[in-house]
């Protein structure tokens, strides 16, 4: 299990976080997550109120909130809708309120000026935040750098997008979602013979698609249901068994 706490650590904004909660590694640099500023030399102080998580393993750390906007940080996974286009980038709205990110057109792979997408306002893209600074608008990519492959990201074509709130966006994003975040309910569908694909942005969006739009409704409906009534495994397993049922 990547958290390695035995207990809820609940933080305000700047509070005190004390070192030796701070993970460590020999050879990998400190990476923090949303909710927490860095103020040098080497104090943490939290910007909102949550739960303060640590994952070991990639020696980062972060704070866990449901509310207020999102916030992007670098290697984060979003979904984002086309604003407008210029020369050279996409502008891509990642929260409402908020300033576009920008996607540079041949940010795709096998993308050349010849090849390179042709969003219309309104697209939806899956995207990697690859620059994420305060003082700048954050850019996104949909392509990895090192290998050149798109690895998932892109162009969403067809489907439906859903609002969620940004703690269970996290969850859903976690590497073992069902035994580290507790949510059950996307197994569960597969598992009673509903086909769908899904994507989730860091950012609070989940996209779902399917050959059969009822199987669109369900899948949304079973996440909000699950993220908003706060369920449990086994209540997430009880409405995935009324929701096939109403299917049938």
């Amino acid at each position: 299990m990547a958290v390695e706490q035995s207990e809820r650590i609940v933080v305000l904004p700047g509070d005190r976080i004390d070192p030796s909660l701070v993970p460590s590694h020999p050879k990998k640099a400190l990476r923090l997550g949303p909710g927490l500023r860095h103020i040098p030399p080497n104090e943490l102080v939290p910007t909102v109120a949550g739960q303060l998580i640590t994952d070991h393993r990639k020696n980062s750390i972060w704070v866990e909130y449901n509310g207020g906007r999102y916030q992007p940080t670098v290697g984060d996974l979003v979904i984002g809708t086309v604003h407008h286009s210029a020369v050279d980038y996409f502008y891509v709205m990642l929260s409402n309120y908020t300033s576009n990110a920008i996607l540079p057109q041949l940010a795709f792979e096998m993308a050349t000026k010849k090849t390179r997408p042709n969003l219309n306002p309104g697209a939806l893209v899956y995207a990697r935040v690859c620059l994420a600074n305060r003082h700048m608008d954050p850019e996104l990519e949909c392509v990895t750098q090192s290998t050149g492959k798109a690895d998932g990201l892109g162009p969403l074509n067809g489907g439906m997008l859903f609002d969620i709130s940004l703690g269970m966006a996290r969850r859903l994003l976690m590497r073992k979602s069902v035994e580290e975040g507790k949510v059950v309910v996307l197994e569960e569908l597969g598992a009673a013979g509903l086909a769908f694909e899904t994507a989730v942005g860091r950012n609070g969006k989940i996209w779902v698609n399917s050959e059969k739009t009822k199987t669109v409704l369900a899948v949304g409906r079973a996440v909000k249901e699950t993220d908003e009534g706060n369920l449990s495994p086994e209540q997430q397993k009880k409405l995935v068994r009324k929701l096939v049922k109403e299917l049938s």
